[in-house]
């Protein structure tokens, strides 16, 4: 299933949930779906992103370690149907709005408890969304890097934003 689907109905399930168990299972899920985009990417996505994408991968590996969560049933990973990932900075977007709400998520779910252990386990669930939020939003900052500078073509490369200035440099150089 393309990666957008997959994050929609991640989106989705995650704002039917109710109950802790069922936030804790939806935030799990949104960082599988995270590990699952980044190894895709990292393997067939654009050279540019393989790298932040493996580590968007590893990020989201110990993230999903952290949260304990017994309503995942073998077999339901949603992150298992992943196929492609057709349009990159859309998913990508798509996967930070995801994992945001998420993290809103997590926070509720933290404020809301008196049970320490649960309040931990979601703090460093918590931290492992935010960390995979800005891997996700560095790989859209440089694929709007790349678009900017296909945009200028080539007759604009160099110096500065404004290209290469031609023209007598001697004044510059100290030479009249």
């Amino acid at each position: 299933m393309e990666a957008e689907r997959l994050i929609a109905a991640g989106r989705s399930a995650l704002a039917e949930s109710r109950g802790v168990p069922a936030v804790m299972a939806e935030a799990w899920q949104a960082q599988a779906l995270a590990r699952a985009v980044g190894g895709q990417l990292a393997r067939y996505g654009p050279a540019e992103l393989r790298t932040e994408a493996r580590g968007l991968s590893e990020t989201c590996a110990l993230g999903s370690a952290v949260l304990d969560h017994p309503m995942v049933p073998a077999g339901g990973v949603r992150a298992s149907q992943l196929t492609e990932v057709t349009q990159v900075a859309r998913a990508l977007a798509a996967l930070a709005l995801l994992l945001g709400e998420a993290g809103i998520a997590l926070v509720g779910v933290a404020c809301g408890t008196e049970e320490e252990g649960l309040y931990w386990q979601c703090i460093e669930a918590i931290d492992a969304v935010d960390e995979s939020v800005d891997r996700v939003q560095g790989m859209l900052r440089r694929l709007a890097e790349q678009e900017r500078e296909r945009e200028r073509g080539p007759e604009q490369e160099g110096d500065g934003p404004f290209g290469v200035v031609h023209g007598p440099a001697g004044f510059v150089a100290g030479q009249p």
